[in-house]
């Protein structure tokens, strides 16, 4: 199951000696912010670690632990990540996970926080967190993320390669040889290159695209022989 905190940035009050470092200006009137700004390049940091340490000072005894681990813990194994304002548990039953999904609701609604109830997803076999398709404890590229990928035009200048290469990198760890068949297309986006698209540039264009249609699931790793 998924779910997602809203307007997280704004749920982080700044201390009073770093408000004026947040200053705005509208209709002449000087403004500052008292909580995170969007726009600060360490507000999901900060944000991240303001959840993850999720009421810390409520629980004195709990120091260095948040309340959502030491609740769903309980002896068991560690089964949730949060990145920023994105959560993810998950479990051996439908009924495990709704149940913790439900706890970590309530800690995150008792804290003032507000949970975006369209993106509340699961109990499921399949879901997504992070772009990323989960089913049966694997990873795999999502369907969608496949088609838009395969049905892309060979590109025409170094702007749309570039382009194409930031759509498939971040899959790059479902590929066997990514480096490799791409490499090619890499020499067409060096500044000092003009650009130019042959045989060599379409053939690795092409497999590439083939070897994301056929991408592999990846899952734990395995220690047994």
């Amino acid at each position: 199951a998924v779910l997602d905190v809203e307007d997280m940035f704004f749920k982080v009050p700044l201390q009073e000696e770093d408000k004026p470092k947040f200053p705005i200006t509208w209709e002449g009137t000087k403004y500052t912010f008292k909580c995170l700004s969007q726009g600060y390049k360490h507000s999901p940091t900060i944000a991240h670690t303001a959840l993850a340490e999720l009421s810390t000072n409520r629980n004195p005894g709990m120091a260095g632990h948040g309340l959502i681990q030491a609740t769903l813990q309980k002896g068991e194994a560690h089964r949730h990540l949060q990145y920023i304002d994105d959560i993810i548990v998950w479990g051996d039953t439908a009924e495990e996970v709704f149940r913790k999904r439900e706890k970590i609701m309530q800690i995150l609604l008792d804290a003032s926080f507000a949970i975006k109830r369209s993106k509340v997803k699961g109990p499921a076999r399949e879901i997504q967190f992070l772009r990323v398709k989960w089913q049966d404890g694997h990873r795999q590229i999502p369907t969608e993320v496949i088609n838009k990928i395969t049905a892309m035009s060979p590109p025409t200048k170094k702007k749309e390669t570039q382009s194409f290469l930031g759509a498939i990198g971040f899959w790059r760890m479902h590929i066997p040889e990514y480096s490799q068949i791409v490499s090619p297309l890499y020499l067409v986006t060096r500044k000092k290159h003009e650009f130019h698209w042959g045989p060599e540039w379409q053939q690795a264009f092409e497999q590439i695209k083939c070897e994301t249609a056929h991408a592999v699931a990846l899952g734990t790793v395995r220690t047994d022989p």
